[in-house]
């Protein structure tokens, strides 16, 4: 499926946030430039419930950050609203560095054009800091409910779900979350409907698809890995465009679902950001120091088994990087349908 999305001249967001930080550079107070920054916790809010790609991530990050800078950084859900409530609560906080958003591709790059209003600006009242990772979303289902439905693989699931329309539900992390928008895509793909049960968070949404109370998931790989491995879940599809390295022996979808979802792509991120306005030492010194983190052997390791693709870029590169991910979504979101009011 081609999209062609014409979006409105503007000045391009990675040509803001540089204007910005520079900017602020100039008018730093003496203390910053000191380097004082922190002398007391430090909060990374993540906008869902505990357990999934999320929160894994940050929970991950905490502690190389906590003994990099000396003092203790703190993982923080606020979930609701598909992210926003998260965002929504750092967008309003002092910024003066002591509170982080682990945003995510939905909060920066898909809300925009989901939601009729948002309570948050995703360009004005945030910096970015650095992508923390990427990864593909996986399509799972309960392992006894595939059985009993004969679904071995994509094309099985979709002449079950036709064959009983309306019938099937498909969990997700919350209203526009990627792994929402990932469903919604492959439904108008495939001419198939299912029933969309938002939860609010990849965590609570897992229990119920490991309890066979939700048929089918496009959730984030890293949080679904250990009910894969464990035999609770079957994998049937990577919503990436190319195979998972995490799971080298399941296909993409667009490999396993036919001609109907050729250039099928639906992958998330992940990355660190901040209140408009934090100063641009404290965002460069929490990049560096969540790049190096990201580059040490254990942590590649540790991510990439999980199916997690490290990040570390710079903040530029990183509004580059939300800049284009929401004109992709934006045309994913107007193909689907969806929209929340």
């Amino acid at each position: 499926m081609a999209l062609f999305i014409h979006p409105p001249r503007r000045q391009s967001l990675a040509a803001m946030v540089a204007l910005s930080l520079g900017c602020a550079l100039a008018a730093l107070p003496a203390a910053h430039a000191q380097g004082t920054w922190p002398t007391k916790p430090v909060r990374i809010v993540v906008p869902f419930a505990p357990g999934g790609t999320t929160d894994i991530l940050a929970r991950a990050l905490v502690p190389d950050l906590s003994r990099a800078f000396g003092q203790q950084f703190i993982v923080d859900n606020r979930a609701g609203a598909g992210g926003n409530v998260g965002a929504e609560i750092v967008a309003k906080s002092p910024a003066d560095g002591y509170t982080l958003l682990m945003g995510t591709v939905g909060t920066h790059g898909i809300n925009r054009a989901l939601y009729a209003k948002l309570p948050y600006d995703p360009i004005k009242d945030f910096v970015p800091v650095t992508l923390v990772a990427a990864v593909p979303n996986v399509m799972v289902m309960n392992t006894d409910k595939a059985k009993a439905l004969g679904v071995n693989n994509v094309q099985d699931f979709i002449r079950a779900a036709k064959a009983s329309p309306g019938k099937m539900n498909m969990a997700s992390s919350g209203n526009g979350t990627s792994i929402h928008l990932a469903g919604e895509l492959f439904k108008s793909m495939t001419g198939t409907y299912m029933l969309h049960l938002p939860y609010r968070g990849s965590g609570p949404a897992l229990m119920d698809m490991v309890a066979g109370n939700a048929d089918v998931m496009f959730d984030n790989l890293p949080s679904s890995m250990a009910q894969i491995k464990a035999g609770k879940l079957v994998a049937l599809a990577v919503t990436s465009s190319q195979r998972s390295a995490a799971l080298p022996d399941v296909p993409t979808v667009e490999q396993a679902g036919g001609p109907a979802l050729k250039g099928y792509e639906a992958s998330s991120w992940f990355g660190l950001l901040a209140p408009a306005g934090t100063p641009p030492d404290i965002v460069n010194r929490v990049q560096q120091e969540v790049a190096k983190a990201l580059a040490s052997p254990g942590m590649k390791e540790r991510l990439m088994a999980q199916g997690a693709i490290p990040g570390g870029n710079t903040p530029t590169e990183f509004a580059r990087h939300i800049d284009n991910e929401h004109r992709k979504w934006a045309g994913v979101v107007k193909a689907s349908g969806a929209k929340v009011d």
